[in-house]
C-alpha cells in the first residue's frame, strides 16, 4: 500500500487528492494545511493520518487542543518548520504538494533531500528556486512527477525511452481565462468576480486570478523548461479555449504528440500517484461525439503583461523568475483586497522584472531575500 504526505490538503488540489487516495486504497502518512483546521480535522478523522502541520500556528494550537485526548490522534507540527518536518520526517512513499506560492519550496526541498520523490502541483517551487530543487532531486536520487494539467501532459508523451531524446518543442496550452480577446480598454475596469469566474476549471482564488492574468501560464513555461531541459524559447504558448488538449509535443521528424482530456484535476494527480501504472478511471471520460471543435489561437501578451515578463525572467535567469514570483503573489492579494485595479498586476510583475540583472547562482538564503524585495517593491509602487 503507497503511503502518501499530502501537503496543501485543504485546498483544491488537495480535495482532490484525497478523491484519488482514497479512490486508489493509498494510506496517507501526513496532512497538512495553512488554517482551515474545521475541514483538516474532518480529514483527520476520515484518513488517520500520524502526524499532521498547520503552517498558522495558533490555529495549530486550537488543533492540538481539540485532538487532546483523542485515541490515535496525529501528532501536530507547528509552522513553516513543522511542514518541512512533516515533509521529510514521516515514513511514506510520495510528498505531493500543492501549497499555494512560495512557501512550499523548503518542503520541496526537505522532501527531496529525504530521497522522497515529489508530486508537484506547487510550481513555485521550480519558479522560484529551479536550480536548488532540481540540483536535490539529482543528488539524493528523488523524482519530481508533474501534477500541472499541462506538465503531465508533456510528462505523458514523453514516456518511451527515446521521446526525451528527439524532443524539438513544447507546446504548452492555455485555456486564456476569462478575458480572451479582450483590449487593455476592456480590461480597466473589470473586478474581482469577473476575474474569478474561470470559465473551465474550479480552482483556488489565486491561481484563478493567475489563469485570468496569464501569470499561470508564464509560471508554467518556467515550469516547463526546468521540468524538461529546454530553453524557454522551445517552449511555446498556445491557447486552447475548451481545455480538452493539455498539452503537445513536437519531435525532430515534426510529428507532434498530445494529451487529451475533460477538464478534471483528477486524472493528472492520479497518474503523478501511480506512475509508471495508470490507475481506473476518477472522471468521465471525453466524448468525442459531443465534442464539437478544438480551437486554437495566440496569447496576446502585450495585453497580458504577465506572461510578457514571465518570458523575460527566465529568459534572464537567476533569480529573476523569483522577483516576478513574488511580486505577483504581492500584487494579487492586493487585487484580491480590492486595493489596485487588475490591469496593474502585470504592470508591477512586469516592472519589477525590468528592475535587475538577477543573474548568477544563488542559495536559499538569496532566495528569500529576492521574494521579500519583490513584495517591497509591490507595496511601494501602489
Amino acid at each position: 500500500m503507497k503511503r502518501v504526505i499530502l501537503l496543501g490538503s485543504t485546498g483544491s488540489i488537495g480535495t482532490q487528492s484525497l478523491e484519488v487516495i482514497r479512490a486508489q486504497g493509498y494510506a496517507v502518512a501526513g496532512l497538512a494545511a495553512h488554517s482551515n483546521i474545521d475541514l483538516l480535522q474532518r480529514q483527520i478523522a476520515a484518513f488517520h493520518p500520524a502526524a499532521v502541520a498547520v503552517t498558522d500556528e495558533s490555529a495549530a494550537v486550537r488543533l492540538e487542543a481539540r485532538l487532546a485526548g483523542t485515541a490515535g490522534a496525529p501528532r501536530v507540527l507547528k509552522g513553516a518548520e513543522g511542514l518541512r518536518t512533516l515533509a521529510a520526517g514521516q515514513q511514506a512513499d510520495i510528498v505531493l504538494n500543492a501549497v499555494v506560492g512560495i512557501a512550499g519550496l523548503p518542503a520541496t526541498l526537505a522532501a527531496l533531500e529525504a530521497g522522497r520523490d515529489v508530486a508537484l502541483a506547487n510550481k513555485e517551487s521550480l519558479v522560484t528556486g529551479g536550480y536548488l530543487v532540481t540540483r536535490a532531486a539529482e543528488e539524493n536520487g528523488a523524482r519530481l512527477l508533474p501534477v500541472d494539467s499541462e506538465h503531465s501532459a508533456i510528462f505523458q508523451c514523453l514516456q518511451d525511452a527515446y521521446s526525451a531524446k528527439s524532443l524539438k518543442k513544447i507546446l504548452l496550452t492555455a485555456s486564456g481565462g476569462p478575458f480572451f480577446g479582450r483590449t487593455k480598454d476592456q480590461l480597466a475596469d473589470v473586478t474581482k468576480a469577473d476575474a474569478l469566474r474561470h470559465p473551465n476549471w474550479n480552482m483556488g482564488a489565486k491561481i484563478t486570478i493567475d489563469s485570468a492574468t496569464l501569470m499561470n501560464k508564464g509560471l508554467e513555461l518556467i515550469e516547463a523548461v526546468w521540468l524538461f531541459g529546454l530553453p524557454p524559447e522551445k517552449v511555446q504558448i498556445v491557447v486552447q479555449r475548451q481545455s480538452i488538449i493539455h498539452s503537445m509535443v513536437q519531435f525532430s521528424d515534426n510529428s507532434v504528440l498530445a494529451q487529451l482530456g475533460v477538464p478534471d484535476m483528477r486524472i493528472p494527480i492520479q497518474y503523478a500517484l501511480t506512475w509508471p501504472l495508470r490507475g481506473g478511471a476518477v472522471a468521465p471520460e471525453l466524448d468525442f461525439a459531443h465534442l464539437g471543435s478544438i480551437t486554437f489561437d495566440t496569447a496576446d501578451e502585450a495585453t497580458f503583461r504577465c506572461l510578457a515578463a514571465c518570458k523575460k525572467a527566465i529568459a534572464k535567469g537567476g533569480l529573476a523568475p523569483c522577483a516576478a514570483n513574488g511580486a505577483n503573489e504581492e500584487a494579487v492579494r492586493l487585487f484580491l483586497e480590492d486595493r489596485i485595479p487588475f490591469l496593474k498586476i502585470g504592470e508591477l510583475v512586469e516592472g519589477i522584472v525590468d528592475r535587475e540583472a538577477y543573474g548568477g547562482a544563488y542559495d536559499i538564503t538569496d532566495v528569500y531575500e529576492c521574494d521579500r524585495m519583490a513584495r517591497a517593491y509591490v507595496l511601494s509602487h501602489l
